[in-house]
């Protein structure tokens, strides 16, 4: 899959170095790899939730961080919405959060 925005997960591990490990993971699985559906998602990746609207978000670090990340199946993208610390993620509706 083609990840929109790796920046975005850059400038948050350089703020949060505990998170770069976990990140870095889920970035080289999610980009070798092409899925069909949600669904083919979660079945890969054991901590992650379909929340619907296309989105999907992961727990980072061991639920230390989520990363809400929106999928076009059709082009093969994946854009980052929002990552941040689990207190910052339940401020938001992984739904509609939009490139926080």
């Amino acid at each position: 899959m083609r990840i929109i925005a790796k920046g975005t997960l850059l400038k948050f591990w350089e703020k949060h170095p505990d998170s770069k490990i976990g990140l870095l993971s889920w970035y080289e699985k999610m980009s070798k790899n092409f899925y069909k559906t949600p669904q083919e998602i979660v079945l890969d990746f054991k901590d992650a939730d379909y929340v619907g609207n296309d989105r999907i978000v992961f727990n980072i670090a061991k639920n230390k961080f989520r990363l809400v990340v929106s999928c076009n199946f059709k082009f093969k993208a994946i854009w980052i919405m929002f990552v941040g610390t689990h207190k910052e993620y339940d401020k938001i509706d992984a739904k509609t959060v939009d490139n926080y």
